[in-house]
């Protein structure tokens, strides 16, 4: 395999595992890192979707510190 290739292979798993986190944290762990119980609307869901996506290992990692998981 060329190096081209395995750069596309790491870029469409780093976007698969993005999409599949971001809905999972926007669906429901979104309302367990904030520190307070809050809800959250669609629309603030909606715009927390891409940059949770993009930023994935991050999210997951303060997601799984949250200390609050069900």
């Amino acid at each position: 395999m060329s190096l081209a290739t395995i750069l596309l292979y790491g870029l469409a798993f780093y976007a698969i595992a993005g999409l599949c986190t971001a809905a999972a944290f926007v669906a429901c762990g979104v309302t367990r890192v904030l520190g307070t119980p809050t809800s959250m609307t669609a629309g603030a869901r909606i715009v927390i979707f891409p940059g949770a996506a993009a930023l994935w290992p991050y999210v997951l990692l303060r997601w799984l510190k949250s200390g609050r998981r069900s």
